[in-house]
């Protein structure tokens, strides 16, 4: 990606977090027939499950009736709309796939509400009972790896910068 701008490095990580996460439940919910099995186990740790999710992470602020589904999509769009700005204005490629990562991640949440209602959910990571993790989908986990990105980045290389400047 040498010859590929930071502004388009992140629109492309966007457009990869959306494609692959309206995939994945497509996939899940028509082939796969998740939707009307409930549950597949893949792993003794891992199961595909059918969650419709009318709150945003971990079910927090669970959309009672069409007044709260709109006011979720137009709070997480307005979010995304942040996010996109911040994507335009970051020279930093890292940074800005970071962002097109959370991007793609909250446009592929927002299309499922828009469109169902809910959000569809399906990895469930268990080990017995325990569930370390919520039934979470792959957008959560396009959201989840940009936000590590950027905790690292600051973290780590900003600091290591500002020190080598010292």
């Amino acid at each position: 990606m040498t010859g590929i701008n930071a502004r388009a490095a992140g629109l492309i990580a966007a457009a990869a977090a959306l494609g692959v996460d309206q995939l994945a439940k497509w996939l899940v919910a028509y082939p796969l027939g998740l939707r009307a099995r409930g549950v597949i186990e893949v792993l003794p740790v891992f199961n595909l499950r059918w969650e419709q999710n009318f709150g945003v992470s971990m079910s927090f602020l669970t959309a009672d009736g069409p007044l709260g589904r709109w006011l979720l999509v137009a709070l997480t769009g307005a979010i995304a709309l942040g996010v996109g700005v911040w994507l335009w204005r970051n020279p930093q490629r890292p940074d800005a796939i970071a962002l097109g990562l959370i991007l793609g991640g909250a446009l592929g949440n927002i299309s499922d509400r828009l469109r169902f209602g809910y959000v569809v959910d399906f990895l469930d990571l268990h080990f017995g009972a325990w569930r370390p993790f919520l039934i979470f989908n792959t957008a959560d986990c396009a959201i989840s790896i940009g936000v590590v990105i950027l905790l690292a980045r600051a973290l780590l290389v900003r600091e290591g910068a500002a020190r080598a400047a010292a």
